[in-house]
């Protein structure tokens, strides 16, 4: 025996129809409370009790959403139990499915905004390259969610979308033409958000000479801040087709080269032994690895060395190396060592006979 067949065996309500829907909605709505209490008692607690949070929020954005669609589905099973006259027979029951889509869109709307702000507040400071990206994804994916809802709202309706299909698809090359550069920029940020290929703070040379810190990157252009402090703004989509050299990965760690050269004659190796002293004396020079001298060649007029060690940072590049010299100076003049330059000496032999 079905449910209908257990509601006619009561006269009365077999006699009345609006009674017989009646009893169905209270049925119904006595069944979503069962249910609200199942998932607020049993599907929370036990929700809670893992060592995730995600399932906890997932059960916050289907809890009501889940009680009102049995609500709804006891709408149209108290509609379908005898037909009504038309037109409400078609409008009652696309007015209780377009209810329901619009709970659930709201839901996912609400669910998907959540996510995108969890992994936009969980990000660390270095990982803010995505930021602008995040909240233009979660904007894009607000309106997508929308514009299906709407889409399915038409087919409740039974409304042709051929028309609007149509319709969309000359807009949409129109829109793409005259955008081009922009969907060529976004597409660029997307790109580098997904490589990674530098972030917020990293310190990048782009393959036309630029040099400096990447101080923000957004939706359609990155901003460098060179050591001039000169901001320069570059599209996304030239980035993305370039070849950049991060100084910042895969560690912030950099390693500088300081030349120098020492007159022939002398002690080459008190010579390596003094200008390391120097380097570990640095504090800002890392022990780690440890700095080292290397012998590059003899030139006209000194021997020339290169002093190869590493700083905590690409910013620190030119500071230290200008604070290495100096020191490197002062201890070569402390220790008698000659830091040579090119001379040239000018005999002049006189000419006899000269005038006459």
């Amino acid at each position: 025996m079905d449910f209908g067949s257990l509601l006619d065996s009561f006269q009365i309500v077999k006699e009345n129809i609006y009674i017989k829907r009646f009893i169905v909605i209270a049925i119904y709505l006595i069944l979503s409370k069962i249910v609200d209490l199942l998932i607020d008692k049993l599907v929370r607690k036990a929700a809670g009790m893992t060592k995730i949070t995600i399932d906890d929020y997932l059960v916050n954005f289907v809890h009501k959403p889940i009680c009102w669609s049995v609500f709804c589905l006891g709408i149209l099973h108290a509609i379908s139990i005898e037909p009504f006259a038309e037109p409400w027979q078609a409008i009652l029951p696309a007015i209780t499915r377009s209810i329901l889509l619009l709970i659930w869109t709201i839901a996912l709307i609400r669910l998907f905004n959540w996510a995108f702000q969890e992994r936009i507040n969980r990000s660390p400071r270095q990982d803010e390259i995505g930021k602008d990206v995040l909240l233009l994804l979660k904007n894009v994916t607000r309106v997508v969610l929308i514009v299906s809802g709407l889409l399915w709202v038409l087919t409740i309706w039974k409304i042709s979308l051929t028309p609007l299909f149509a319709s969309a698809g000359i807009v949409g090359i129109a829109i793409a033409l005259a955008a081009k550069d922009t969907l060529a920029n976004f597409f660029g940020g997307i790109s580098i958000f997904l490589d990674r290929t530098y972030k917020i703070g990293d310190y990048i040379i782009v393959d036309t000479g630029e040099r400096g810190e990447v101080v923000e990157i957004g939706i359609r252009s990155t901003r460098i801040k060179t050591r001039d402090d000169v901001m320069i703004t570059i599209p996304n989509a030239i980035l993305a087709n370039s070849k950049i050299i991060n100084e910042s990965a895969p560690v912030p760690r950099f390693r500088i080269r300081v030349p120098f050269g020492v007159a022939y004659g002398s002690d080459l190796d008190q010579v390596e032994e003094i200008v390391l002293a120097v380097a570990l004396a640095n504090q800002d020079v890392s022990s780690e690895p440890a700095p080292r001298v290397r012998l590059r060649s003899f030139a006209d007029s000194s021997v020339n060395f290169e002093l190869l060690c590493w700083v905590e940072h690409p910013s620190g590049k030119g500071k230290e190396i200008h604070n290495l010299l100096k020191a490197i100076y002062r201890v070569f003049d402390e220790k008698g060592i000659v830091i040579p330059f090119p001379q040239r000496d000018i005999h002049v032999m006189p000419t006899q006979g000269f005038g006459k």
